[in-house]
């Protein structure tokens, strides 16, 4: 059966609810309060949702050195599959209530742990609230577990790899908003700047009016900031590894296929204070 890769429209969505194959995933998470998003959960729904909390779930964060939200470990993982229900045969969608950050995070783990049907809920929350759609406070029911599997390895890059491709002519595409970038302001992280010979792309160029821009706007667009190079030629990073999986869900809606992830981001990259620091454009 053909499934959603990318993303799925929330109409669309609400006439799958009850589908066997069918795991929803509430991705809901807010920095300024990290149980704000499973209380959300708690209050209200999309049918059969179950909870993945950013820190608990999709980052391992014992894991010190390796940024904000350490990249988790397989073992981590599979477990978490294994409680949401999701098998390899699953169609899996995740939402979030923001901008779809997090739920791409969900969406970029799942597609490098080889899950083929995973898609992010176009306008999340918002969307399916402003239809009128269906929201429930039932628990989930989870069915069958999955069995194993091993993240692509060759998509998620360290620090050292991340220092090794820019040294080898590669891009970096770094997705925090342009004033992080520059260093002109940094809410989060100890220092200001960015990673030498990384260049910008907000990951919020990727959506208009709250919804990600048509495939031929974001191929567009991707292509003019690649230059004529393979997408997997290209590496993307942001501040803790999360919205960078926006830019990458973007590439991948339109058509460019195979970019990687700087797991750790900018909070990785400042993990040894020897690194270096540039600022300004």
């Amino acid at each position: 059966m053909a499934g959603w890769t990318t993303l799925v429209q929330a109409d669309v969505l609400s006439m799958a609810l009850g589908r066997p194959d069918l795991v929803v995933v509430d991705c809901r998470f807010s920095l300024l309060d990290p149980s704000q998003g499973e209380q959300s959960w708690l209050r209200g729904r999309i049918p059969g949702a179950v909870y993945a909390h950013l820190e608990r779930d999709l980052s391992e964060m014992d894991r010190f050195g390796q940024g904000r939200h350490p990249w988790p470990s397989e073992k981590l993982f599979l477990e978490r599959l294994r409680r949401w229900g999701v098998t390899q045969t699953s169609q899996v969608i995740v939402y979030d209530d923001n901008d779809g950050a997090v739920a791409a995070r969900l969406w970029f783990m799942l597609r490098t742990f080889g899950q083929e049907k995973v898609a992010v809920l176009d306008g999340g929350w918002k969307a399916w609230t402003s239809l009128g759609l269906p929201v429930t406070t039932a628990p989930p029911m989870p069915g069958a577990s999955f069995i194993g599997g091993r993240f692509d390895a060759d998509r998620l890059l360290d620090a050292d790899a991340v220092d090794a491709h820019l040294a080898a002519g590669g891009m970096l595409v770094d997705a925090r908003a342009a004033a992080r970038f520059r260093g002109d302001e940094e809410p989060l992280d100890r220092v200001a700047g960015h990673v030498p010979g990384a260049i910008n792309r907000p990951y919020a160029q990727n959506l208009e009016n709250g919804r990600f821009k048509s495939p031929m706007q974001l191929a567009a667009e991707y292509r003019e900031l690649l230059q004529g190079r393979d997408p997997a030629e290209v590496v993307m990073m942001c501040g803790s590894g999360v919205t960078a999986c926006h830019n990458l869900l973007a590439m991948e809606r339109a058509g460019l296929k195979g970019a990687k992830l700087f797991t750790g981001s900018w909070s990785g990259w400042l993990a040894d204070p020897s690194r270096p620091v540039a600022t300004g454009d």
